[in-house]
């Protein structure tokens, strides 16, 4: 009888805190849907990331432009961005430039990642010469 008691004596102790901590825990909110982050590396055309480039983001809606300089790693970031706005972005250094890409409403990733290679910047006249070679 005695040992009964022990036991359920020492299950109970056992028991107890655990059930107090599993009630105590916080429940975990839901990232909120109509806010997203954008990331990605900029490169240089040898593949390397690209030290000091000017990635720039524009909001399309209110033509909001906001620009980031990336560190030695090539990686940008920009956080809290609306899921209901379409955004531009591109990358700019020295004489390089990436191609303009989107990042739109239907894309509905909460981190969208967006890689930007740098190329030589072509200008009107270029593109011009080169319609004209073309034809």
């Amino acid at each position: 009888m005695a040992r009964r008691l022990f036991f359920a004596l020492l299950s109970v102790c056992l028991v107890l805190p655990l059930s107090a901590q599993w009630t105590n825990q916080k429940k975990q909110k839901g990232r909120d849907p109509n806010i997203r982050n954008l990331e990605g590396v900029v490169t240089l055309p040898d593949g390397n990331p690209a030290r000091g480039a000017v990635v720039k983001i524009k909001n399309l809606k209110t033509l909001q432009v906001t620009s980031f300089i990336t560190p030695a790693d090539g990686k940008y970031r920009f956080y809290n961005l609306s899921s209901n706005i379409d955004y531009e972005v591109r990358a700019d250094f020295n004489d390089l430039s990436s191609d303009k890409r989107m990042l739109t409403v239907f894309d509905s990733r909460l981190d969208a990642v967006i890689n930007l290679p740098l190329a030589a910047k072509t200008t009107d006249k270029d593109k011009e010469k080169d319609k004209e070679n073309s034809e």
